[in-house]
């Protein structure tokens, strides 16, 4: 996993840092917002890479824990407009800012970082759409959250790879399917009560997510660039804008 931070006009300074148990808040509270969790008393050690000038909240962005589960929680993605007039965003809720340092520590496998996130997501919710990735020496999961309150989880192939531009990427759901998908409790009837999806199969990326033309400028063409490097014959002649 590799990632860098930007805030529109720069990229921001980091440090890398070592946690230990006796300095893991318990009582969190966020910078930027109002957010605030009480955490649990036996956190494990971990890394963390957050900002190198403080002031602004954590930003631990990724790392890996004592029990060699990792995670990165860095990508800003989108949720459309109909989505969010059912479910708008929490200001108040957590974000990109409070992730890492409030699940890492916490988790033993990378389906328990999926089960906690969910849990504090439907709880608290959010102020912004996230992609998250989580693994360990047995699994990769990768979870995008839509709304306020709304997210879904993917279990990578062993033999495949993601690409995750600034947009929501999962596509069908095998509700059936527990060892490749995982979701908020009221996935399927928050989408059925408020006519979000027309079709009779389920598809999270056009249900929740974008589709504009900032979307096909900015992040379609990178998703394209990436699979081009690693699987050149699968886009061979292909343009990214059709």
């Amino acid at each position: 996993m590799a990632t860098s931070q930007d805030a529109g006009d720069a990229v921001n300074p980091k440090k890398f840092v070592v946690v230990e148990p006796e300095d893991q808040p318990r009582d969190y509270h966020a910078q930027l917002t109002k957010f605030a969790v009480k955490l649990p008393d036996n956190p494990l050690r971990y890394t963390s890479v957050p900002d190198a000038v403080p002031g602004k909240g954590v930003w631990g962005e990724a790392g890996i824990n004592a029990h060699n589960v990792a995670m990165s929680a860095t990508e800003t993605i989108t949720t459309n407009s109909r989505v969010m007039g059912a479910d708008p965003f929490e200001p108040n809720g957590l974000g990109e800012e409070d992730l890492l340092t409030i699940t890492l520590p916490y988790i033993d496998s990378a389906k328990q970082g999926v089960q906690r996130v969910g849990e504090l997501l439907e709880k608290y919710g959010t102020y912004e759409s996230n992609g998250i990735i989580f693994s360990d020496v047995n699994e990769i999961w990768y979870m995008e959250t839509a709304g306020g309150h709304h997210w879904v989880a993917q279990r990578i192939p062993d033999d495949a790879y993601v690409i995750a531009p600034n947009q929501t990427g999962i596509q069908e759901i095998d509700f059936d399917d527990p060892d490749s998908f995982m979701y908020s409790k009221d996935l399927r009837k928050f989408a059925r009560d408020n006519h979000l999806n027309l079709t009779n199969h389920f598809n999270f990326r056009k249900i929740f997510g974008s589709d504009t033309q900032l979307d096909r400028h900015y992040n379609t063409p990178r998703a394209w660039y990436g699979q081009r490097y690693f699987d050149p014959e699968s886009v061979k002649d292909k343009s990214p804008m059709r």
